[in-house]
């Protein structure tokens, strides 16, 4: 029996025999139907229940591909998470650390204060970092990083070895909710 869904006719027996499949930790590449890329992508993520996931339109594309697809967060969950804006006020070297980072200190304004952070994006400088603005999660519990007590959690994005702070839109200030 075939039914209708926004990407088009499939075959309803295909997505019972898919169902156990719709859990990121039983995602199984082998008994995905295999058909041409950008068909099969629509298809996969159809059946998967995951019609809005990037990788699934990656794939349709042709893009590399990850090995799994990311498992989905609660919405709950999500919301617990505290990421702010702070302004970085102080910088110092940090030899001990295993990976080159800098120790950072950001104002998170009045109702949070200043805090720490070990930060391993050497490929900044001093200056480039000292007064700039970032996002970072203050809810996590501190961590013990050598010598160092890295109390917040500073945002960025990996490219190979190389990390990208997240910033902030242009005018936004220290203790600004991200949400």
């Amino acid at each position: 029996m075939f039914v209708g869904t926004v990407h088009g006719l499939y075959n309803s027996e295909l997505v019972d025999n898919f169902a156990p499949w719709r859990n990121a930790a039983h995602w199984d590449e082998e008994r995905l139907p295999k058909e041409a890329p950008a068909r099969a992508a629509r298809r996969r993520a159809a059946l998967l229940g995951m019609a809005r996931c990037p990788v699934a339109a990656n794939q349709a594309v042709g893009a590399p591909s990850y090995p799994r697809p990311v498992p989905m967060v609660a919405w709950e969950d999500f919301a617990k998470v505290d990421v702010r804006v702070g302004r970085v006020v102080k910088v110092q070297d940090f030899p001990e650390a295993r990976r080159p980072a800098w120790k950072l200190w950001v104002d998170f304004g009045p109702g949070i204060g200043v805090r720490t952070s070990s930060a391993q994006v050497k490929n900044y400088s001093r200056e480039e970092l000292e007064g700039r603005l970032v996002l970072a999660v203050v809810n996590l519990p501190p961590r013990q990083v050598g010598p160092f007590v890295s109390e917040v959690l500073t945002l960025g994005t990996y490219r190979d070895s190389t990390v990208l702070l997240v910033a902030p839109a242009p005018g936004a200030e220290p203790g600004d909710r991200l949400g």
